[in-house]
Parts: C-alpha cells; structure tokens; sequence
C-alpha cells in the first residue's frame, strides 16, 4: 500500500515551523527586545558586581557563605578551587559564567517555584503544565539556539534566555512534589484550626516542601552550567570560550582547562545549595 511508503515528505512541518518564527520577528521583534530588558539589567548587574570588586573579596564572600552552609571542608575546597581558577588565568571568565548562573537561576526562581506551587495545588494545571515540561527538559539544547538568536540576537542575554529554558523544568516539577509530598492530615489540621489557604500554603507546605524546592534548584543550578559550553556557540562568553576555541583549533589542552574550571565551580555550588537545604 502506497499509504505506509514514506518516500516523500508529506507534513512540510519545519516549513511551518521556520514560517511562524519569521512571522513573529517580523511582527514582534520590538517586544521580545524590551522583554529580555530585565535579564538584560540584572546580568549587567551580577556581572558588575563579580568583575569590578577585588578577586579577594570576592572569594572571601564565597569562602564565608560556604563555611556558613557548608562547613569547613567545603569551604577550604571552595577557596581552593577560586585560587586555581585565578592562577590558570580565567578569573573574568568564571566572573561571567557565574554571573550567567546567578541570573538564570534567579529568573528560574520567579517564575519555577509560584508555577511549582501552582501544580502542586492543582492537578488540572499540572496536568496542562506536565507536556510543556516534557518538551522544555527533552529538548536538545541547541534546538534553543536558533529561535532565541533570530528573536533575541547574539550575546550573553540570549544564552541566559536559552539556559532558563533548559534549566527552568526540574524546579518546577520537585517544587510540585514537594507540595504534594506534605501528608494531608497536617493540611486538614491547619484548616480545622481557622487557617486560611494562603497560610496553609505559608505555615505549613511550602515550609514542609522547601527540602525539595531546594533540590529542584540546585538540579536548576547544575543545568546552568551544563549550559555554559553550548551558550558560549552565540556569543555568550565565559568558561564555554575556552572549551568551543580548543574544539575548534583541536586545542585538548585549552578545552580540558575550560572543563576543569566549570566542573569545579559546578561541584562548589552543588556543596553550597545542598549545605542550604540541610540547614
């Protein structure tokens, strides 16, 4: 039966596709340029921040918040990797590519926990929430690159826009469980003592849900970064420069510095938000 060959395309779905990301620059590219205004200010923010204060004072910062939520050990691991960092000469670039965390998971945070919390009380919307997820946490990464670059332009805003996108699901979706998670006769208590909904939902579950609000954002966090290397292919600077020039020149040395760096920063965050949930 000619019906199941599939010689020729028959759904011309990425002509489709290519016509309705057309149409909205054309029409819509003024908004979507004072829409990425807010990421925009508060990377520049981040970013001023992390490269106009002294390297020292900085890491005294980071050494000090992980002494706080993590301990000893983690901290001497934190000024360690911060010292290395500053010696293998990419102290600007770890700057911007946390800079770029910062902010991602900021944005992550507005819009991922009031959206968890959303699902988490209510079983329609996390059920039209739950496909969306499915195809913002399956899709491949650079997939993002192409509308958020013919929408948005090159540059570090773009690639904070791309990693909100690919970083944004897990924060939801453990917020959403954590909700959930908290048994029903605590929620029936609260109730029968008077309490309205908002202060069940702020005395009694999120506060219970919060040790899986924070997991959600340190999976957040870890994303971020996995980000890094492939939001540095539009323009996006920091530690992804180091890996993307020595793929391109076959640099393993350069590429594998780049590596180091980010996999260090990622496990010194990762100590950091985990000491935060424990306490």
């Amino acid at each position: 039966m000619r019906f199941f060959e599939f010689e020729d395309r028959v759904i011309p779905l990425d002509d489709w596709v290519q016509s309705g990301v057309d149409w909205l620059v054309e029409n819509y590219r003024e908004l979507f340029q004072v829409l990425k205004v807010p990421i925009e200010m508060t990377l520049q923010g981040f970013e001023w921040a992390l490269n106009s204060l002294p390297p020292s004072v900085v890491m005294l910062f980071f050494v000090l918040v992980a002494w706080r939520y993590a301990g000893k050990r983690v901290s001497i691991f934190t000024l360690m990797t911060l010292l290395l960092v500053g010696y293998l000469g990419l102290w600007e670039d770890t700057m911007t590519t946390l800079s770029m965390v910062l902010c991602s998971v900021l944005f992550c945070g507005i819009f991922g926990i009031p959206l968890g919390i959303l699902a988490g009380r209510s079983d329609r919307f996390e059920m039209l929430l739950r496909p969306m997820l499915d195809v913002m946490q399956t899709t491949p990464p650079f997939v993002y690159l192409v509308p958020v670059v013919m929408l948005f332009s090159i540059g570090s805003v773009s690639g904070v826009l791309a990693t909100i996108v690919f970083a944004l699901p897990p924060l939801i979706r453990l917020t959403s469980l954590g909700i959930r998670s908290v048994h029903p006769e605590l929620v029936e208590a609260a109730i029968a003592f008077g309490a309205t909904p908002f202060q069940v939902l702020r005395k009694v579950q999120f506060p219970l849900a919060l040790p899986s609000v924070m997991a959600g954002l340190n999976q957040t966090i870890m994303m971020a970064l996995s980000m890094v290397v492939i939001a540095s292919l539009i323009g996006a600077g920091g530690l992804g420069g180091p890996v993307v020039q020595g793929l391109n020149t076959l640099d393993i040395g350069l590429a594998t510095v780049g590596g180091l760096c980010i996999v260090l920063i990622a496990m010194v965050l990762d100590r950091i938000t985990q000491g935060m949930a424990k306490k």
